[in-house]
C-alpha cells in the first residue's frame, strides 16, 4: 500500500512544481519576446522580491509537512488543528504584512534591487516598479497556494490540488497573452496575470477547506507562539537551502564570468532554467518522502519507514534516469529555445548534458536529506543541505574550472554531488560500525525506535476470504506471544469483525483497487491493532457514537469490538482510513 500511495503522491507533487515552474517560464518567454528588454532586465530585477516569498512560504510548506505529519500520524485531532491555524494565522499575517511594506517602500527597493535611481531616461526603474506592484497584490495568494499544497496532500485530496494548479497555469497563460495584445498593461499588468492565476488556484483548493468532512479546522484559540516557533524550527533546512542555492549561484557567475565570459554566464543561465526543470523531479519524490516519513516516524512504524526509504530511492533513481536519457537527447533542442547566439547555444548544451549527469546522485541525496528532517536529524539535514548546495559543488567547480574551463564548472555539480553521497554514506557506516547499504542503516534508527522483530505480524488482504484468513495468523501470532487462548480470539474477532466490514461494505466483486493492511504489534504491555485501508473514508469510532442508542442488535460488530478496546483512534490521511485498536 505504501508504493501504491507513494505513485499517487510523487505524481501530484512533481506536476504542482512543474507547473510552477512552467509558469514562471512562460512570464519570462513572454515579457522577453513582447515587452522588450528593458522589461526582462525588470523582471530579473524584481526577482528576489519573488524568492524571498517563495522561501517563506517553503519553509512553511516544509514545516508543515514534518509537524502536521507527527500530529497526523499520533492521531492527535487537537494538535494537527493547532498546526493548521497557526500555519493559516502566520501565512496571513506575513503576506499581509510583507504586502503593504512592498507598496509603501516600492521606490527605495527598486534602488536596493540595482534598478538605479527615477529618472526620465531610466525606463527600467519605474518596469520593475509597476511588475513589484502587479505581483506583490498577489503575495497573499502565491504563499496561501504554497502552504495549501502539503495539507491537501496529507488529506488526499490529490485530484483538486492538480486541478487548482493546471488552473493556475491556463489562467497565466491566458491572463499574460489577453495583458499583451488586448489590456496593453505592461509589466504591471504581467504581475498582476501571474497575482491573477494564484488567485485561481487558491479558490478552487480554498473550497476543500470549507467542507464538513475536512481533515483541518481553523480554531483561533489553538494558536500558540510556540506552535509559530516548530513550523518554524522544521522549516529552517528548507531556508538553509535556498541560501545556500543563491550562495551557489553567485559564485558559479562569477567563476564563469572568469574563465567564459558574458557568454558563459548567459549559457548558464539557460543550464539553470533546465535544471530547475529536472529538479522538479527529484523534489517531487523528496517532498513526498519528507510527509511520510514525518507521519510513518510519529507512529513508531519502523517497516514502513524501511519500505519508505526503500520505495523513495528506488523511484528517484528510475524517473531521474529517464529526465537524464531525455535531456542528453533533446538538450540541442531546447537551447534553441532560449539562445541564438552560436557560442552561447554550444556552451549551453554542453553544459546542460554534463549537468544531468548529476540528477541521480541529487535525487538520492535530496531524498534521503529530506527523510531525515522527517525523522528528526534535523542538524544531519542542515548538514548535507550546505554541502550539496554550495560548498562540494562550488569547490569542484572552482577546482576543476582551472584545468577544464567552462565544462570544469558543469562538472562540479557531479563531483559535489557524488562527494554529499559519499558523506552521508561515510555517516551511516560509522554510526552502525559497518559497511552496509542496507534500508535498516541508512534509516539512522534509534535502535530502541519501533516494535522489536517478533513483537509484531504485518498482513494485508485484498480478497473475499481475507477477514477469516488474516484472524487466523493473527490468532496463531498471540498464541505464539504466549497470550492466553481466550485473549487471543478476541484479538482476532476484533480484527476479523473491522476487516469484514471493510470488505463487505467498500470492496466490490473482483476489486483489485482496495487494500487493507493490519498491524498487530506487542510493546510494552500493550496490545495494539492498525488497520489501514485506501477504501472511501468511514469513521467507525464516530458511526459508534451516532448510533449507540439505536437496537442493541443492531450494527453489533461494531458494538462488539468498541466494548472490547480500552481506545479506539481514527484518523483519514493520504486518501487512507486509519483505525488504531488498544486492548
Amino acid at each position: 500500500m505504501i508504493k501504491r500511495v507513494f505513485k499517487q503522491m510523487v505524481v501530484t507533487q512533481i506536476l504542482t512544481a512543474m507547473t510552477v515552474m512552467i509558469c514562471m517560464l512562460i512570464d519570462s518567454i513572454m515579457i522577453g519576446k513582447f515587452l522588450g528588454v528593458d522589461a526582462i532586465t525588470a523582471y530579473g530585477l524584481a526577482t528576489p522580491v519573488l524568492l524571498v516569498f517563495a522561501a517563506f512560504g517553503s519553509m512553511l510548506s516544509a514545516g508543515i509537512q514534518v509537524m502536521c505529519g507527527k500530529t497526523v500520524g499520533s492521531g492527535d485531532r487537537e494538535a494537527t488543528d493547532g498546526c493548521y491555524s497557526t500555519a493559516m494565522f502566520l501565512t496571513a499575517a506575513v503576506s499581509v504584512l510583507g504586502l503593504a511594506a512592498v507598496l509603501i517602500f516600492t521606490k527605495p527597493l527598486c534602488v536596493l534591487l540595482g534598478a538605479g535611481e527615477a529618472s526620465g531616461t531610466n525606463a527600467v526603474f519605474g518596469l520593475t516598479g509597476d511588475y513589484i506592484r502587479g505581483f506583490i497584490i498577489g503575495a497573499p495568494a502565491f504563499m496561501f497556494a504554497q502552504v495549501m499544497v502539503p495539507f491537501m496532500q496529507i488529506s488526499g485530496n490529490r485530484t483538486r490540488l492538480i486541478v487548482a494548479v493546471a488552473a493556475m497555469t491556463a489562467g497565466d497563460i491566458v491572463f499574460d497573452i489577453l495583458n499583451v495584445f488586448v489590456i496593453r498593461g505592461g509589466t504591471f499588468g504581467m504581475g498582476l496575470a501571474s497575482s491573477a492565476s494564484y488567485y485561481v488556484a487558491v479558490l478552487i483548493g480554498a473550497a476543500y477547506f470549507f467542507k464538513k468532512d475536512c481533515l483541518f479546522r481553523f480554531r483561533f484559540r489553538l494558536i500558540r507562539f510556540k506552535r509559530c516557533a516548530e513550523l518554524v524550527k522544521y522549516g529552517v533546512p528548507t531556508v538553509i537551502n535556498q541560501i545556500s542555492l543563491v550562495l551557489l549561484v553567485f559564485v558559479l557567475n562569477k567563476l564563469l564570468l572568469n574563465v567564459g565570459g558574458n557568454t558563459a554566464v548567459a549559457a548558464y543561465s539557460v543550464v539553470s532554467t533546465v535544471g530547475n526543470l529536472c529538479y522538479c523531479v527529484g523534489g517531487g519524490v523528496a517532498s513526498v518522502a519528507l510527509t511520510l516519513s514525518s507521519i510513518f516516524y510519529s507512529d513508531d512504524d519502523r517497516p514502513a519507514l524501511l519500505a519508505l526509504i526503500r520505495t523513495t530511492l528506488f523511484y528517484a533513481v528510475i524517473l531521474d534516469a529517464a529526465v537524464t536519457a531525455l535531456i542528453l537527447a533533446a538538450s540541442d533542442a531546447v537551447v534553441k529555445l532560449f539562445l541564438t547566439d552560436a557560442a552561447a547555444e554550444s556552451m549551453a548544451v554542453t553544459g546542460a548534458r554534463l549537468f544531468c549527469l548529476s540528477l541521480i546522485p541529487c535525487s538520492v541525496n535530496t531524498a534521503l536529506k529530506n527523510y531525515y528532517q522527517g525523522v528528526n536529524r534535523t542538524g544531519f539535514t542542515q548538514v548535507i543541505s550546505v554541502i550539496q548546495n554550495f560548498a562540494f559543488t562550488a569547490l569542484f567547480a572552482f577546482i576543476l574550472s582551472r584545468f577544464m574551463g567552462t565544462n570544469g564548472v558543469w562538472l562540479g555539480f557531479l563531483c559535489g554531488e557524488t562527494a554529499t553521497l559519499a558523506v552521508i554514506a561515510a555517516t551511516v557506516w560509522i554510526r552502525n560500525r559497518k559497511f552496509s547499504f542496507s534500508a535498516n542503516a541508512f534509516s539512522l534508527l534509534p535502535r530502541d525506535f519501533g516494535a522489536k522483530e517478533g513483537d509484531y505480524i504485518e498482513m494485508t488482504l485484498d480478497r473475499e476470504d481475507g477477514p477469516v484468513a488474516v484472524s487466523q495468523r493473527a490468532c496463531e501470532f498471540c498464541l505464539g506471544h504466549g497470550e492466553s487462548r481466550r485473549n487471543s480470539n478476541l484479538i482476532s474477532l476484533c480484527i476479523e469483525e473491522m476487516t469484514n466490514n471493510i470488505v463487505q461494505h467498500a470492496f466490490s466483486e473482483n476489486d483489485k483497487k482496495h487494500s487493507v493492511d493490519v498491524r498487530l504489534v506487542f510493546r510494552k504491555g500493550k496490545r495494539v491493532i492498525r488497520i489501514r485501508d485506501n477504501c472511501a473514508s468511514f469513521d467507525p469510532t464516530r458511526y459508534f457514537e451516532l448510533h449507540k442508542a439505536d437496537d442493541p442488535m443492531s450494527h453489533i460488530g461494531i458494538r462488539m469490538v468498541m466494548k472490547m478496546v480500552k481506545s479506539a483512534n481514527y484518523y483519514n490521511s493520504l486518501g487512507l482510513n486509519n483505525l488504531t485498536l488498544e486492548l
